[in-house]
């Protein structure tokens, strides 16, 4: 895009320092499912009069890592083009937002804290239910009577109630 737009100087942000060393040609690569990428990195680079590379870690990618996400899971039928999807940024943090209390004055996470600690279901909890509250319980793990969700970036997330 940045060719055909007739761009002369360009940076490029990446959060693989690996993959961007071998686009640089400081280090070379072994895998040949890669060969052809770096090939044609290699040829893009010299139609620029300048270009820089910077790395970005995962963790402060956040943004860009949720819109490669929703794209791969669009399925268009022109493989070519995909409608645009609109964005919204909010002034504050998702994870800011109130969370109601429960009608029976438990936690919103004390039915996955009862599986994993006990291996026990609600009492009147259907098929369906349970086999919610399974995969649910993969993210989170109990340890010292806290329940914690785990994220993408291998941080951990204490779950507290209201």
């Amino acid at each position: 895009m940045a060719v055909d737009m007739n761009i002369q100087e360009l940076l490029g942000i990446n959060d693989s320092d690996f993959l961007m060393h071998q686009v640089q040609g400081v280090w070379a690569t072994k895998n040949s499912k890669i060969l052809p990428y770096l090939h044609h990195a290699q040829e893009l680079r010299k139609r620029f009069t300048k270009i820089e590379f910077r790395h970005v870690p995962r963790i402060q990618n956040d943004f860009a890592d949720t819109l490669a996400t929703l794209s791969s899971m669009i399925q268009h039928p022109d493989k070519n083009y995909i409608d645009p999807i609109p964005v919204r940024i909010h002034n504050y943090p998702a994870y800011c937002a109130n969370v109601e209390e429960e009608e029976d004055g438990k936690p919103w996470f004390h039915d996955i804290k009862e599986y994993l600690s006990k291996g026990a279901y609600p009492e009147h909890a259907n098929h369906t239910q349970k086999r919610t509250l399974r995969r649910l319980s993969n993210h989170f793990f109990h340890s010292g009577g806290n329940l914690y969700r785990r994220t993408p970036d291998l941080g951990l997330l204490r779950c507290v109630n209201a």
